[in-house]
């Protein structure tokens, strides 16, 4: 069994480390689970609620139904325990079956506004996007926050290579969106990116690879998401 008694977590400064949605204090760092079996996928998030992360989005759908929906109520146990945020790629009925926080879109097939009416109203719709139409469509939709990406691509993911963003990328779509609903920055996002990337303004940013290959870094993470000027928390959901 995957779960560890552990002691309870010190209280942190949410205000500087988090962002609002629907009065819901959340992490601006999001953990995207990794793994080749669901096994590994629940082991990583494991790890990676030990090492203090707070929002973790459930990434796995190669599998069957069933193996996601065995899946997701595990990881849902594991987060629990920890007091972690969960969110659900696209499986919006599956989400709000095992009451996780909320759903994340991965494809604009699924309408935000339809998922939202299949969800409890407490739960928070995120989306995905990579321009500044596809930003605005779900603005207009009343996403709680929007994923822009990617920022840099993996070795492995030349096939998406003229989608990068990069720090310009961002600070264009940021600027010109003037938005209060949170943006959050994801692609192959390390530490020495989280400087320069929150200086294009947006909210918080999601990380996979760098996480997953050292749990460790969730701590140098939050450190430098606190350590920002962006503290003061300008994101905030009516």
């Amino acid at each position: 069994m995957l779960l560890t008694s552990v002691s309870l977590r010190t209280v942190k400064n949410f205000f500087s480390e988090s962002i609002k949605i629907k009065g819901m204090i959340i992490s601006k760092l999001h953990y995207i689970s990794q793994g080749n079996s669901p096994d590994e996928h629940l082991l990583n998030i494991q790890n990676a609620c030990t090492a203090g992360i707070e929002l973790v989005l459930l990434g796995f759908n190669d599998a069957s139904e069933k193996e996601i929906e065995e899946l997701a109520k595990e990881a849902r146990k594991i987060t629990s325990h920890f007091q972690t945020r969960l969110m659900i790629d696209d499986h919006y009925a599956l989400a709000k079956e095992i009451k996780a926080d909320g759903v994340y879109l991965t494809t604009t097939t699924l309408s935000p506004t339809f998922v939202r009416e299949q969800l409890y109203s407490w739960q928070i719709v995120g989306a995905t996007a990579n321009t500044i139409q596809e930003c605005e469509k779900l603005l207009a939709d009343e996403v709680d926050y929007i994923s822009l990406d990617p920022f840099k691509i993996e070795e492995s993911d030349t096939e998406i290579a003229n989608s990068v963003l990069g720090l310009n990328g961002y600070t264009l779509i940021t600027e010109a969106l003037n938005t209060e609903t949170p943006i959050v920055a994801f692609g192959a996002i390390t530490t020495d990116d989280v400087k320069d990337l929150l200086e294009t303004g947006i909210s918080g940013i999601a990380v996979s690879t760098e996480i997953t290959r050292n749990f460790n870094t969730i701590r140098t993470f939050n450190e430098l998401l606190n350590a920002s000027v962006t503290q003061e928390q300008r994101h905030t959901f009516k």
